[in-house]
């Protein structure tokens, strides 16, 4: 997970916390962006927005999709952690992540990062790292230890926001089996 520079990471010694105020900073996108782009918590009221911006990026109308992801994000976490940016009193780009306190016997509390978009009028402004950068100040806050999501290998351009952002291949496989 990439870090704020204001993020403390406890490192467990025995049974006890130590603090470790040592983590390197967040890359110099961090605190610029957020800065520069308003970034606020997700609402009921953004579901026109987000279909119109997914759509711009997929060319798909995915309507129902979004309604389920938003209801989730809004009512079924019991920590919200998906934003919205917006420029001019418009949603320009959205990223939608949810808490998990451990998942495949790992016990550690985990973010996944779900859904991204950015509209396409406003890629390479800066939105989608406000974005990231807020996610991660706010998950930092509630002492998530680790940020993850999933990307087709193909989406070349996703991968390369995601690496420009930190992240990295994990050592875990995700496996699928055709029903």
């Amino acid at each position: 997970m990439a870090k704020d520079a204001n993020m403390v990471i406890p490192q467990r010694v025995g049974e006890a916390a130590e603090i470790s105020y040592g983590a390197p900073p967040a890359p110099d996108f961090g605190p610029l962006a957020r800065d520069r782009i308003p970034v606020r918590s997700m609402a009921a009221g953004d579901l026109a927005a987000l279909v119109e911006i997914d759509s711009r990026i997929t060319g798909r109308e995915r309507t129902g999709y979004f309604e389920r992801k938003l209801v989730d994000a809004l009512t079924d976490s019991g920590v919200r952690v998906s934003l919205v940016a917006e420029l001019d009193g418009v949603a320009v780009g959205f990223i939608m992540a949810r808490v998990d306190l451990g998942e495949f016997g790992r016990v550690e509390t985990t973010a996944v990062l779900d859904t991204i978009g950015v509209h396409p009028d406003y890629q390479s402004r800066g939105v989608g790292h406000a974005l990231l950068s807020q996610l991660l100040m706010n998950l930092g806050t509630l002492r998530v230890e680790n940020l993850r999501t999933e990307v087709d290998w193909r989406d070349r351009d996703l991968l390369a926001y995601l690496d420009s952002c930190g992240f990295r291949p994990s050592q875990q496989l995700c496996f699928d089996r055709a029903l």
